[in-house]
Parts: structure tokens; sequence; C-alpha cells
């Protein structure tokens, strides 16, 4: 099994900056790769960020060049976000894979404000 916690949302003006941290626990050296995804109220979830095992990373159109992903350790996810938008409101999502299985985190509130 895997745990993954995320912290760092909250309230920001347009234009600034936040990261939002996951600490994964449990089965954490058989993590495949780790990412961001998010959702907006009535809109589906959407990847933002994706990083592999062998620390190739991706990330979505919206953000790009924005939103880089980094993981510190083997537990540890980071995502900072700079230049936010009011569309970037959400609750921002940790995801996990390992074992040919995704995990979850319960999500972290992120409010841009015009």
């Amino acid at each position: 099994q895997l745990q993954l916690v995320e912290s760092g949302g909250g309230l920001v003006q347009a234009g600034g900056s936040l990261r939002l941290s996951c600490t994964a626990s449990g089965m954490i050296y058989s993590i495949c790769s780790m990412g961001w995804y998010r959702q907006a109220p009535g809109e589906e979830r959407v990847r933002v960020a994706l990083i592999t095992s062998a620390g190739f990373t991706t990330n979505g159109d919206s953000v790009k060049g924005r939103f880089p992903i980094s993981r510190e350790n083997a537990s540890t996810l980071f995502l900072q976000m700079n230049a936010l938008k009011a569309e970037d409101t959400a609750v921002y999502f940790c995801y996990a894979e390992a074992r040919y299985i995704a995990y979850w985190g319960r999500g972290t509130q992120v409010t841009v404000s015009s």
C-alpha cells in the first residue's frame, strides 16, 4: 500500500507563486512515476505534471514553463507553481503509480484571485 499526503495549497493573488508538496509513505520504493493532477469545479480531473523514476518530466500544455515538477527523494514530490492565473484555481491531487496501481492523495485547494 501507498499513502500520499499533499500540503502547500492556499489563496494567492494572480501572478504569485505557491509550492505544493506531497509526502508518500508505505511501499515508496515500488513507485514508478509520480505526478500532480487538478480538478476545477464541474470539470474533469486533468494531469498537470508527471515525473518518472528515471527523472523524465512532462507538463500539461496549460502550465508548461510555469509549473516545474521535482522529486527530492523516494518519498517527497514538489510542484512549484509560478505566474499563477485565476484559471489555475482547482483542487490539486498527488498521484503515484506503483506495481501497476494508481494511488491518490486527498487533494489540496489552490485558489488564485484575480
